[in-house]
């Protein structure tokens, strides 16, 4: 079973930040507080969207044919999550400030 990283705080729903990673390979540990990249961050069916959008040459017609959408709507959906990064970065940007 995959777990998925929890990007929101149970409790209150702000951001989580990675303290610890660890290598099960060797045992080596580095604590301290990293951020999640922004393309982790996005929700599965974004990430899901990227991902295709990468193995398809970034091509939105070729998109549009594997998702049985419009290019239009593929358009949207593609500003959309570009936006959406802009975001995280931003947040990023002033949460390590």
């Amino acid at each position: 079973m995959n777990k998925k990283v929890p990007l929101l705080c149970p409790s209150c729903s702000r951001s989580l930040k990675i303290r610890t990673m660890h290598c099960s390979a060797c045992g080596t540990t580095v604590e301290g507080q990293f951020s999640l990249p922004p393309l982790s961050s996005l929700n599965e069916s974004e990430q899901e969207f990227v991902l295709a959008f990468v193995k398809s040459s970034g091509s939105l017609k070729e998109m549009s044919k594997q998702l049985k959408l419009s290019y239009p709507s593929v358009r949207n959906m593609l500003d959309e999550i570009i936006q959406r990064i802009r975001e995280l970065e931003k947040n990023n940007h002033h949460e390590n400030a």
